[in-house]
């Protein structure tokens, strides 16, 4: 097949989330056919499985354009711009409805489980960029079949990988045979059986991030009014001045009261502190669990564990594609520079497309949070950004995929989620730059957003 006929076959989107239905969006208004394959029953399945966590980003700051003019002509209102939506929101007022527009170019229950060039493994040199890709599918009912297509943007983000317990970054000895006790995800006090798992219990939280921050709010709540439950924090690192973000000085101002909330978890006594702890292994004890630290320290035994340690990218399934990534963060090597966690916030990482994205395999990008690998300053505008920049690329317009048309808000800090019933406090004292979870901000995300 030559390169000519392959502009017939659609561009898969991988993952509809906020930047895979955005990307979709933007590859229509370029006149180019997308087909989005979700591995969730629902358009923006990740989304919903944090709909109980509020943005620190404002509608007006989650929206994306293109998306905005396609879902205009159906009568879709925008919701209130300075106002903060939770992932719940996010996925019925915004997702759904551009899930709904695109159609039948949403396929939902279908699970991406390998790309390749057609006729080419990995190591094929020969004719390689003339042959499309093709893409092997599990879908929901167990069928699996292939199909074709001209170029590949992975959006699937990083929800679905959460980073383990140990301290290496392996799963600590004992984590996978007590996964009954262990969540890796912040919970939903507002769930009766949710709050039972945690209520007159002693949850050990582990994280350095925002969502540990919200982890630990929340279970303060909780032990106001129900005597027993108690959390104990345990960090990797020491408590310094910036352990608990900006507080009333954070530019975020969402964030920095999250951060005053942990704070007061400690000082009231709701939580204790543990430093410089790095878990090796995890031992049963009756019904309760132990942390072993790699140094030989034990804890007093635990009901629940609480992991919020970050997210990283499943890379699993493009190993037949030549990606070119950085060692450290799994991100596109020429981008990795510009979103290192040791240098960057959110608010300091440069707008960047097509040029930052490209990999060794032509047409081949990866978006969203996945493109960010482990590092935790992704934001979904640099997200919107990304996919309009694609597209023109895709649509031959380079003069567009190299023009900059966004501009980020200045910030210091990164961060997720805001508290859960306080959306008050964090519209009284400004916006805020970050769209996505908490649990994005420690190492991932993303699933679904960021930062």
């Amino acid at each position: 097949m030559n390169a000519p006929a392959n502009t017939e076959l659609p561009v898969v989107v991988i993952g509809a989330g906020p930047i895979g239905l955005a990307a979709a969006a933007h590859l229509v208004d370029q006149g180019i056919e997308p087909l989005v394959l979700e591995a969730g029953p629902v358009a923006g399945s990740a989304v919903r499985d944090w709909s109980h966590v509020r943005l620190f980003s404002t509608w007006g700051e989650v929206v994306d354009p293109a998306a905005e003019k396609l879902l205009a002509p159906t009568g879709w209102v925008k919701p209130e711009a300075a106002t903060y939506p939770t992932g719940g929101d996010w996925a019925e007022q915004y997702l759904q409805p551009l899930a709904t527009v695109l159609g039948e170019r949403v396929r939902v229950g279908a699970r991406v489980t390998g790309v390749s060039r057609a006729g080419r493994d990995r190591i094929v040199d020969a004719d390689r960029e003339t042959q499309p890709f093709t893409i092997s599918i599990l879908n929901a009912d167990a069928t699996e079949e292939r199909i074709t297509a001209r170029a590949i943007i992975d959006a699937s983000g990083t929800w679905s990988t959460p980073s383990p317990i140990g301290g290496d970054g392996l799963p600590a000895l004992g984590e996978k045979v007590a996964v009954d006790r262990i969540s890796y995800r912040i919970p939903d006090l507002k769930d009766p059986a949710v709050r039972a798992r945690y209520t007159g219990k002693r949850t050990a939280v582990i994280g350095s991030g925002a969502s540990a921050f919200t982890a630990l709010a929340s279970l303060a709540e909780l032990a106001k009014e129900a005597p027993g439950t108690h959390a104990v924090w345990i960090l990797r690192r020491g408590i310094s001045g910036s352990t608990f973000g900006g507080g009333s000085a954070d530019q975020l101002p969402a964030r920095g009261a999250l951060g005053l909330a942990a704070k007061a978890a400690v000082d009231n006594g709701h939580a204790d502190a543990v430093t410089g702890f790095r878990t090796g292994s995890v031992e049963k004890s009756g019904h309760q669990l132990v942390l072993v630290a790699e140094d030989g320290r034990r804890l007093d035994p635990v009901d629940e564990v609480i992991v919020l340690t970050g997210l990283r990218p499943d890379l699993s399934f493009l190993g037949e594609l030549r990606l070119g990534l950085d060692e450290r963060l799994q991100a596109p090597v020429d981008l990795a520079p510009l979103i290192d966690p040791n240098q960057h916030s959110c608010g300091t990482v440069y707008p960047h497309g097509v040029g930052e994205l490209s990999h060794p395999e032509k047409d081949v990008y990866l978006v969203g949070m996945k493109s960010y690998g482990r590092a935790p300053t992704f934001l979904a505008m640099t997200g919107y950004e990304q996919v309009r920049s694609i597209a023109a690329a895709l649509a031959g317009d380079m003069e567009a995929a190299e023009r900059v048309e966004l501009t980020l808000p200045e910030t210091g800090v990164c961060g997720g989620a805001g508290l859960f019933d306080e959306p008050e406090a964090a519209e009284a004292t400004g916006g805020g730059c970050c769209a996505a979870p908490a649990p994005l901000t420690i190492g991932a995300p993303a699933a679904s957003g960021g930062c």
